[in-house]
């Protein structure tokens, strides 16, 4: 079930969260009022710099006491706030929000290559499995991820998403399956700069589990999508795969299809099949991961569950529906229907 959409301007011009908000009007089937949310790149240029930390709280005491000391071991808080919300109805603050824009302190992590980045996952690994009562969510530079349980229209008011503005969009309403709606559960999942929205069911989450756990990764949001943005934490920012690559590692071709390939791209694939065996994605899936500089959306191998594209101007639209990319753009002037396993790049220009 579950609706995805998702837009960047190639130029990097601000959208607000109107727009995203009305397509998903006309996706409420999709959901079960169980989860929602949206995640902005550009949400926060006055702190560009800094990683931006969401977190739940069940309470204000003893958890964020704990984290807050965490933090100023680890580095600097420039600046620390609830996030802004807006209860009404059924929508209720179960969990409180709140922000933090943190600088690291590079020098405990010396002989890392990528001191920053390990110093936040590490932090987010200790919040997550030894504080009880908080739970990281988003930790990017200028990125931020707003979500609930409740319906997107629900949770878009509830953040009032529309005072946000960014260059790259992306907002999921969830209809879960395998596990219940939590807000932790819902959609997006994001690990520093990787947001993730996914339509379906990771069959092989115990397989990419394991595989994950054995690189220092932990899961925590008890849902098969967690797993996506760790992978493309791995893939992309780790072994440095280009997304295309990434792709094609996450959902390869069939063996009977390699097999028909010419032989440098069937030592390629095979090379890759072999590599990243354990990372390969089963089930039927739609999913788009972004970064600050693209999105990248595919399906499964035989394409399960839908997915639409379309551009108008500089912009690229990836949705489960053709008619909630039309909301938001009436005047589209290229629109298709990606191939099974095949991905659609949009890429920041600027």
């Amino acid at each position: 079930m579950c609706g995805i959409i998702s837009v960047i301007d190639r130029l990097g011009n601000s959208m607000d969260g109107e727009a995203i908000k009305k397509a998903f009007s006309l996706m409420d089937e999709r959901g079960s009022g169980e989860g929602a949310g949206y995640a902005v790149y550009g949400a926060y240029p006055d702190f560009a710099d800094y990683y931006a930390l969401h977190l739940f709280y069940d309470n204000l005491v003893e958890p964020k006491v704990a984290v807050e000391e965490l933090l100023e071991k680890w580095g600097k808080i420039e600046h620390l706030e609830e996030i802004p919300t807006y209860s009404s109805g059924r929508m209720l603050k179960k969990h409180i929000p709140w922000r933090y824009f943190f600088k690291p302190d590079t020098s405990l992590f010396a002989n890392s290559e990528s001191q920053e980045e390990d110093i936040i996952i590490s932090l987010i690994i200790k919040i997550n499995t030894m504080i009880n009562g908080a739970l990281v969510y988003s930790s990017g530079k200028n990125i931020g991820v707003f979500k609930a349980s409740g319906w997107p229209e629900e949770v878009a008011d509830f953040y009032r998403i529309q005072d946000y503005e960014g260059y790259l969009w992306l907002a999921h309403n969830r209809y879960p399956t395998n596990t219940s709606g939590w807000w932790g559960g819902a959609h997006p999942f994001n690990l520093l700069d990787w947001s993730v929205i996914h339509n379906g069911e990771i069959t092989s989450y115990g397989t990419n589990k394991r595989y994950l756990e054995s690189f220092g990764y932990k899961c925590t949001m008890l849902t098969d999508t967690e797993v996506v943005a760790y992978l493309a934490d791995l893939l992309g920012r780790r072994h440095e795969l280009p997304p295309e690559m990434m792709v094609k590692a996450l959902a390869p071709p069939f063996w009977d299809e390699i097999d028909e390939m010419p032989e440098k791209d069937r030592n390629l694939y095979t090379a890759m099949r072999m590599a990243y065996g354990p990372a390969i994605m089963n089930g039927p899936f739609a999913i788009v991961v972004a970064r600050p500089d693209y999105i990248a959306g595919f399906t499964d191998r035989i394409k399960l569950r839908p997915m639409v594209a379309a551009e108008a101007e500089d912009r690229l639209y990836i949705s489960s529906e053709e008619a909630a990319i039309r909301v938001m753009e009436p005047n589209l002037e290229n629109i298709w229907m990606p191939d099974a396993g095949e991905p659609v790049i949009g890429r920041l220009r600027r």
